[in-house]
């Protein structure tokens, strides 16, 4: 079982953990074409370099961590666009091989160093819905059992696990039962970590109906999990979310939202506009109501991040 746990480390020498923001929509703001199954997993074999300066642009915004290109990233979604799996394990691995040199060239600067610990690099592990590309992430309810889920999550932990990422985030989770899933399968790699957090409809219930309470609470009990929270969540409903979370678990909590913008899977594109509130105003009241991971999701950007790291380099 693993001992060192990065992320009570990083916490025991500052008070907040940044999350970097999103990863596909500000790879698409960049002109990458992600209209495909694959998403930002598109952009692993196509324009690699381009998710490497994400990740850099994050870092440099005050992000303490990076979050890798893996997401949609997946053994089953890359063998329907023909991929065998010895390559999609490269894409995997190269994923956080890029989130890896962007953090080399960004500490090799002595000036980024000052006040700062060293980023961590977390590898994103999606929900099955992702790779059904039809939205299902944000409605669960799959028609698949524990054991088809398990064996569908395994290959690409058995990967990532390998890959010299700090931390798995286990992310978008839509159900209970998908984290719990995901909790027991890292009993067969007992040196991961991992953070599972939920997307919720509301400022209750994740995104399949379960009380968000049960969910966290549900989670406390197993050691590989090293945080806990929601993301891809409108940001009106954090606050509700983490007041529900914070007495059930003791764990540290995790929120980053996306804009407030609405998904149209079918569509393919974001409608509405982003909430009123600057993420940065709106992050200082979630680390008042006890959050210690903090970032952004869908639609966020590197300025996001570092609004949130100028009122947080003060704490």
């Amino acid at each position: 079982m693993a001992s060192f746990n990065p992320i009570a480390q990083f916490l025991t020498q500052q008070p907040l953990m940044l999350l970097d923001g999103a990863l596909a929509t500000e790879l698409e703001r960049r002109g990458a074409d992600l209209h495909d199954a694959l998403w930002s997993a598109k952009v692993l074999m196509e324009q690699p370099n381009l998710i490497r300066l994400v990740h850099r642009d994050y870092f440099e915004a005050g992000a303490d961590v990076a979050i890798t290109a893996s997401y949609q990233a997946n053994f089953d979604a890359f063998a329907h666009r023909g991929i065998d799996a010895i390559r999609a394990a490269q894409y995997l691995r190269d994923s956080v091989k890029l989130a890896a040199q962007a953090r080399e060239e960004f500490w090799a600067v002595p000036a980024n160093r000052s006040g700062r610990l060293l980023p961590l690099i977390a590898a994103s592990i999606g929900p099955y819905g992702a790779m059904l590309a039809d939205g299902s992430e944000y409605r669960g309810h799959y028609d698949r059992s524990d054991v088809e889920l398990m064996n569908f999550h395994r290959p690409r932990l058995e990967v990532l696990t390998q890959c010299g990422a700090d931390v798995l985030a286990c992310e978008t989770m839509p159900s209970l039962r998908e984290a719990l899933v995901l909790a027991r399968l890292l009993a067969e790699f007992p040196n991961a970590l991992a953070w599972i957090s939920f997307a919720c409809m509301d400022g209750a219930h994740t995104c399949e109906g379960q009380r968000i309470a049960e969910c966290v609470s549900r989670l406390n009990d197993f050691p590989q999990i090293v945080s806990v929270g929601v993301n891809c969540t409108r940001p009106e409903y954090i606050p509700s979310l983490l007041r529900l979370m914070r007495d059930q678990t003791d764990k540290p909590l995790l929120v980053y939202p996306n804009s407030g913008e609405h998904y149209d899977a079918r569509a393919r594109q974001w409608t509405g506009v982003a909430d009123d509130g600057a993420l940065a105003e709106q992050a200082r009241g979630w680390y008042e109501l006890g959050a210690r991971l903090i970032g952004g999701c869908c639609r966020t950007t590197p300025a996001d991040i570092r609004a949130i790291r100028a009122w947080a380099s003060a704490l």
